[in-house]
């Protein structure tokens, strides 16, 4: 009797075994589809998944501009003036390393002015810190015969930049919400806001160098993290 009962046992645990196997192979199956549906729909779908994707940034060369306003009757630069110079000054001393253009208008009615105060506006960059054999003087004709036009500085420097925000191609109520997918300017506003706050664009190709360890200031430390002090 008890021999039965044992071989009883034995085959409904082996039945056990075996269903339960079907069931976490059917489990794993089904599983690996789902993964492999929504893979399939990140990479062929229209619209991808990854808002970093669909906006990403990237790095470029992009021209930075200051139009300086000078009257016809003006002798020498303001503060306000220079102090807007200084403002790009800085900017380009941090980001460029390329040449600094001024250009000065021609045929314009402060032209006159513009030519007599270009000296000084080179002296206002090189007094804070652009190097003078990275400044080039150029001039650029005017179309405005009443109004004054501005002295240009230019340059370029490599700036992180992403697409134009505002896509709407489908309807966003139709398609895109049934099928639970984000829609085309999903993620645009954050990828500019990100871009614009980077100020040292390389910081998205790779990490910067380490200095080396400072032994003294380390033990430092960690005496007074042992002294609770």
């Amino acid at each position: 009797m008890t021999t039965f009962s044992t071989k009883r046992q034995i085959r409904t645990a082996s039945r056990l075994r075996r269903s339960g196997g079907l069931v976490l192979a059917l489990i794993a199956a089904l599983t690996a589809s789902s993964c492999a549906s929504r893979r399939d729909m990140q990479t062929t779908g229209s619209i991808p998944d990854d808002y970093r994707t669909r906006h990403p940034i990237t790095l470029a060369e992009v021209r930075h501009d200051l139009d300086v306003p000078l009257g016809a009757g003006e002798t020498d630069l303001t503060a306000a003036t220079r102090d807007l110079i200084r403002g790009f000054a800085q900017d380009y001393t941090t980001t460029s390393k390329s040449t600094m253009t001024i250009a000065i208008p021609v045929g314009a009615p402060n032209s006159g002015a513009a030519h007599r105060l270009s000296g000084a506006i080179r002296q206002t960059l090189v007094g804070y810190g652009v190097k003078p054999q990275r400044i080039v003087m150029s001039s650029y004709g005017s179309s405005s015969s009443d109004g004054s036009a501005p002295v240009r500085l230019s340059f370029v420097a490599v700036k992180a930049v992403t697409e134009g925000c505002g896509q709407w191609p489908t309807d966003m109520f139709g398609r895109t919400l049934r099928d639970n997918e984000n829609w085309e300017n999903f993620g645009c506003a954050s990828q500019q806001n990100l871009a614009a706050q980077i100020s040292n664009p390389t910081d998205l190709v790779g990490p910067r160098g380490m200095s080396p360890i400072d032994a003294q200031r380390r033990a430092t430390v960690i005496t007074t993290y042992r002294d609770g002090e």
